[in-house]
């Protein structure tokens, strides 16, 4: 039984640096460009591109919805027929 319960622990401690990467936690960044942001809604925004997106995070949702009033709709992008994207873009009469 000892040599059992040595045999054990010397597998898992010739095992261990094996395992090790998947216990280390990945360095992930999301950046979020409001420059980016065509129109805002409170379900998501849609960009310049035409694609849609999530907020990030409440903090961004918050941020953009108080910095830009006039393009922000606070319903679901999905209430309307265009599905909230508007054809007269507004930044292009800036």
């Amino acid at each position: 039984m000892k040599r059992t319960i040595q045999a054990v622990l010397i597998a898992a401690a010739l095992a261990a640096p094996a395992f090790a990467p998947l216990a280390a936690k990945a360095d992930v960044t999301v950046t979020f460009d409001q420059g980016s942001v065509a129109y805002g809604y409170n379900d998501g925004y849609w960009d310049r591109s035409h694609a849609w997106h999530t907020w990030p995070n409440p903090a961004a949702h918050r941020a953009w919805r108080e910095h830009n009033a006039g393009h922000y709709y606070a319903w679901k992008h999905d209430r309307d027929r265009d599905m909230g994207w508007h054809n007269d873009h507004w930044w292009d009469h800036h």
